[in-house]
């Protein structure tokens, strides 16, 4: 029943923001303006122009509760409703999958301690540790065009998500292709915050996947020549 209560809001969240942004770059259809005539009659010429965040809030404050669906609807359109709908309903569901990995319910991680005949309630710590990345796919799906992009953009931001997302765990971990010191641990960090952050440019992204790249290269270099340097010996 978590999701008659969730759904609802997340969906709020992903589709007004979305209005918002409409809003702010003066791209609002002629069909949902009207629907500011009831609410801000005054405020029709602003909406042809771009404005700022605060200004583009204040006028959808204006908005009745029960015309609110229907300005997302002639706003958006059906598509995008449907795809912020969908967003909602995916955050929901990969969330639900945490109690997998989350002590002291992880049924995953005591079959694997079984398995591999390890304590139970610290495999399941680590694994709950590792997979805090699940948390970001979500954050993914709200504000990034993971779920709603054209297909360029999906594999755009997947593929710097994977990156990010290895980034991130090396940095928990400390250990990427070998063990790294506190400084390359910062860095690593830094480095999967750039290629997940929401807003960050295409460019700025792309340099912190090359960065990361060379980082891991370099890394399986130094894994490798300590290899074979114990092998000789």
């Amino acid at each position: 029943m978590f999701w008659v209560l969730s759904a609802p809001a997340i969906y709020s969240l992903i589709a007004e923001q979305e209005l918002v942004e409409l809003l702010m770059n003066g791209q609002l259809p002629e069909q949902a303006r009207a629907i500011f005539m009831l609410a801000a009659p005054d405020q029709l010429d602003a909406l042809t122009k771009p404005m700022s965040e605060q200004s583009a809030l204040a006028l959808l404050a204006m908005v009745p509760a029960d015309f609110m669906s229907t300005l997302l609807e002639q706003g958006l359109g059906l598509e995008k409703v449907a795809l912020a709908l969908l967003s909602a309903h995916l955050i929901i569901f990969w969330l639900s999958q945490d109690s997998n990995v989350t002590p002291p319910v992880c049924l995953t991680a005591f079959a694997a301690a079984t398995i591999a005949r390890t304590p139970p309630m610290k495999t399941g710590f680590t694994a709950w540790k590792i997979a805090k990345g699940l948390y970001l796919v979500p954050l993914l799906m709200a504000y990034t065009p993971l779920v709603s992009g054209n297909m360029i953009d999906v594999m755009t931001t997947g593929a710097f998500a994977i990156l990010g997302t290895w980034a991130l765990i090396a940095g928990i971990e400390g250990y990427l292709e070998a063990p790294l010191n506190p400084l390359l641990r910062v860095m690593v960090v830094a480095l999967g915050t750039g290629l997940l952050w929401p807003d960050m440019p295409l460019v700025v992204r792309a340099a912190c996947a090359v960065v990361f790249i060379v980082l891991v290269v370099m890394t399986n270099r130094t894994f490798t020549r300590t290899n074979n340097a114990q092998a000789s010996v």
